[in-house]
Protein backbone atom coordinates (compact mmCIF):
# COMPACT_ATOMS: atom_id res chain seq x y z
CA UNK A 1 0.00 0.00 0.00
CA UNK A 2 1.18 3.51 -0.79
CA UNK A 3 0.32 7.01 0.29
CA UNK A 4 -0.46 9.94 -1.98
CA UNK A 5 0.18 13.42 -0.64
CA UNK A 6 -1.59 16.12 -2.59
CA UNK A 7 0.05 19.54 -2.80
CA UNK A 8 -1.42 22.72 -4.26
CA UNK A 9 0.97 25.17 -5.88
CA UNK A 10 0.58 28.39 -7.82
CA UNK A 11 2.83 29.89 -10.45
CA UNK A 12 3.56 32.71 -8.00
CA UNK A 13 5.31 30.28 -5.64
CA UNK A 14 2.55 29.51 -3.15
CA UNK A 15 2.58 25.95 -1.83
CA UNK A 16 -0.07 24.37 0.40
CA UNK A 17 -0.08 20.80 1.63
CA UNK A 18 -3.33 19.01 0.92
CA UNK A 19 -4.63 15.68 2.14
CA UNK A 20 -2.66 12.46 2.45
CA UNK A 21 -4.60 9.46 1.24
CA UNK A 22 -3.78 5.76 1.47
CA UNK A 23 -3.91 3.96 -1.88
CA UNK A 24 -3.99 0.17 -2.17
CA UNK A 25 -3.37 0.06 -5.93
CA UNK A 26 0.09 0.39 -7.46
CA UNK A 27 -1.24 2.22 -10.50
CA UNK A 28 -4.15 4.62 -10.96
CA UNK A 29 -5.27 6.93 -13.72
CA UNK A 30 -5.06 10.66 -13.15
CA UNK A 31 -8.86 10.73 -13.45
CA UNK A 32 -9.14 8.36 -10.47
CA UNK A 33 -6.65 10.36 -8.40
CA UNK A 34 -8.68 13.52 -9.02
CA UNK A 35 -11.87 11.65 -8.14
CA UNK A 36 -10.42 10.48 -4.81
CA UNK A 37 -9.13 13.90 -3.91
CA UNK A 38 -12.45 15.55 -4.70
CA UNK A 39 -14.32 12.86 -2.74
CA UNK A 40 -12.08 13.57 0.25
CA UNK A 41 -12.56 17.35 0.11
CA UNK A 42 -16.04 17.89 -1.37
CA UNK A 43 -19.27 16.00 -1.97
CA UNK A 44 -20.75 14.77 -5.18
CA UNK A 45 -20.23 14.14 -8.82
CA UNK A 46 -20.69 17.85 -9.65
CA UNK A 47 -17.46 18.79 -7.83
CA UNK A 48 -15.60 16.04 -9.68
CA UNK A 49 -17.02 17.23 -13.02
CA UNK A 50 -15.85 20.80 -12.27
CA UNK A 51 -12.34 19.55 -11.44
CA UNK A 52 -12.13 17.51 -14.65
CA UNK A 53 -13.41 20.47 -16.65
CA UNK A 54 -10.81 22.76 -15.07
CA UNK A 55 -8.05 20.28 -15.95
CA UNK A 56 -9.35 20.09 -19.52
CA UNK A 57 -9.18 23.86 -19.99
CA UNK A 58 -5.68 24.02 -18.47
CA UNK A 59 -6.84 25.52 -15.18
CA UNK A 60 -4.16 23.43 -13.50
CA UNK A 61 -1.34 21.03 -14.32
CA UNK A 62 -0.59 17.83 -12.44
CA UNK A 63 2.97 16.80 -11.61
CA UNK A 64 3.93 13.44 -10.14
CA UNK A 65 7.59 13.43 -9.22
CA UNK A 66 9.39 15.06 -12.12
CA UNK A 67 6.72 14.12 -14.68
CA UNK A 68 3.76 16.15 -15.90
CA UNK A 69 0.67 13.98 -16.31
CA UNK A 70 -1.04 15.35 -19.41
CA UNK A 71 -4.11 13.18 -19.93
CA UNK A 72 -6.85 12.10 -17.55
CA UNK A 73 -6.39 8.46 -18.55
CA UNK A 74 -2.60 8.49 -18.12
CA UNK A 75 -1.45 6.04 -15.47
CA UNK A 76 0.32 7.15 -12.31
CA UNK A 77 2.47 4.73 -10.34
CA UNK A 78 1.92 5.02 -6.59
CA UNK A 79 4.85 4.25 -4.31
CA UNK A 80 5.15 4.24 -0.53
CA UNK A 81 5.21 8.09 -0.55
CA UNK A 82 4.00 9.73 -3.76
CA UNK A 83 3.58 13.49 -4.06
CA UNK A 84 0.98 14.74 -6.53
CA UNK A 85 1.22 18.46 -7.23
CA UNK A 86 -1.73 20.41 -8.57
CA UNK A 87 -0.16 23.51 -10.13
CA UNK A 88 -2.86 26.14 -10.55
CA UNK A 89 -2.24 28.39 -13.50
CA UNK A 90 -2.98 32.06 -13.00
CA UNK A 91 -4.06 33.91 -16.15
CA UNK A 92 -2.23 37.05 -17.17
CA UNK A 93 -4.08 40.27 -16.45
CA UNK A 94 -6.04 41.30 -19.52
CA UNK A 95 -5.31 38.08 -21.31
Amino acid sequence: MGTVTFVDETTTGGRTAGPRLPVTEERLTLRELIRRRVAHEADGEAAFARAVEAFGRNGFLVLVGDRQVEELDDTVTVGPETEVVFLRLVPLVGG
